[in-house]
């Protein structure tokens, strides 16, 4: 699993900016007012070649909720959750009450705590980080997140951190499944349905899983291993108002996967943290399978299922090539029909095309409908090479990376599906200029 990095702080003292520095995109919503961000952020980044996950806890507001209850809240989620913590102040400010509160709470987490002095854009305000040595921390580190001034040397000490990169202990063919969802719609009776013995605790009260359980398991002489996503480590108040944290364990999973099983809930029907779970697994470029659970518990005709997989693709847009299970994991019924798709989603997934094949059906796309000039100029394709599997990755070398318009980009792509069946698997394509 990828090292988490937590950062922590009182409200307005840049930490949306310094997550949008380190991630180096405008992610989160910056703002002077305190607690702009509305949501907890998450994203992937990269520093001397180790990849982690980066945590924005700006901004988690409580209804009614005291202040300090709302930084106890950042404090908890980083304490549980982080392998590293930056403890984000403000020179300007110096160090405030609100400080030594949060301050006092990561004390005694034993996870590493780096305080980022961040704001020192003015000189004047460079020697406040004297001050931030009465925590007794050994790393304080002055930065400006609007700058980038300090943010190698932050992010230096980050990765001194990590642990080291464990080996995946399973084999190269073996089928990791992640199965990811919301909160009790079925995931962890659809490990058991699949395993066929009660292997996973299954309870109706959210949140019961408290880690990850892997699986491994045999069918058909193909070797699989079952990863059943961890609900929160923590239950309580805090938690239960702030669900998007549970979405921190669903990625964990799917880091480790090959293909993810997104289980929907068919009394419930979709909702938006459905299409935030999925967006992780096409970010992270996994094959999936779309999992209508609960299927025995609705009124069903001939028309149902063909009404839910119109459903399911006007409101999942990006899932147009996701295959669709329809299943009970309490009754186990069709649940034989899940692994035939399951097998078909890896394979497509694993699949590699000879660059013969792809440079003619480019050459024959691009013919049958040749691309617009951009700025009076016309996009070239000169080669094409498959550089990847999981997930299927393609290097076009063009005469300038910046005239492909995103539409012709989709229409390679959708020629590359017609042709070679990457049904259950996103594809990648990049450009680069000839050299």
């Amino acid at each position: 699993m990828l090292p988490i990095v937590a950062i922590v702080g009182r409200p307005n003292v840049g930490k949306s900016t310094l997550f949008n520095r380190i991630v180096e995109e405008r992610i989160s919503i910056t703002d002077d007012l305190p607690g702009v961000t509305r949501d907890r952020i998450y994203s992937k980044a990269t520093w001397l070649n180790r990849e982690f996950r980066l945590i924005d806890t700006g901004g988690i507001e409580l209804t009614d909720a005291p202040f300090l209850t709302e930084i106890k809240a950042q404090a908890e989620i980083a304490i549980n959750e982080a392998d590293v913590i930056i403890f984000t102040v403000d020179a300007k400010d110096g160090l405030l009450p609100g400080d030594r509160d949060v301050m006092a709470m990561l004390y005694n987490s034993n996870k590493p705590i780096i305080i980022a002095v961040n704001k020192v854009d003015n000189p004047k305000y460079q020697e406040a980080i004297y001050d931030f040595y009465e925590f007794g921390a050994t790393h304080v580190i002055n930065i400006s997140s609007v700058h980038g001034t300090g943010i190698g040397d932050l992010l230096d000490e980050v990765v001194k951190h990590f642990p080291e990169i464990e080996d995946e202990p399973y084999e190269e063919d073996d089928i990791l499944l992640s199965i990811i969802g919301r909160p009790n719609v079925g995931k962890s009776s659809l490990t058991n349905a699949i395993l066929g013995y009660d292997r996973v605790i299954v309870s109706d009260i959210e949140g019961t899983t408290t880690d990850s359980v892997d699986t491994p398991f045999t069918l058909d002489d193909q070797k699989y291993v079952v990863i059943d996503t961890a609900g929160m480590k923590k239950r309580g108040k805090i938690y239960e108002k702030l669900d998007k944290y549970a979405n921190l364990r669903a990625m964990q999973a799917i880091d480790r996967s090959d293909v993810s099983l997104l289980v929907l809930d068919a009394k419930d029907g979709i909702r938006q943290l459905d299409k935030n779970i999925a967006g992780y697994a096409i970010e992270n470029k996994k094959a999936m399978i779309v999992v209508v659970n609960k299927w025995d518990a609705i009124e069903r005709d001939q028309y149902t299922m063909n009404e839910w997989e119109d459903k399911i693709r006007t409101e999942f847009k990006f899932l147009k090539y996701i295959p669709i299970v329809f299943l009970s994991a309490l009754t186990k019924a069709r649940i034989k029909s899940l692994f035939p798709v399951i097998k078909q989603a890896y394979d497509n997934y694993s699949k590699r095309v000879s660059t013969s094949m792809l440079n003619e059906v480019i050459q024959d796309a691009m013919i049958l409908n040749p691309p617009k000039p951009h700025k009076q100029k016309l996009l070239k394709v000169y080669y094409v090479t498959q550089v990847k599997a999981k997930c299927p990755t393609f290097v076009l070398f063009v005469n300038d990376t910046k005239i492909m318009h995103f539409s012709y980009g989709r229409y390679l792509e959708n020629k590359l599906r017609e042709k070679f069946d990457f049904f259950g698997t996103p594809i990648s394509i990049i450009l680069r200029n000839r050299e």
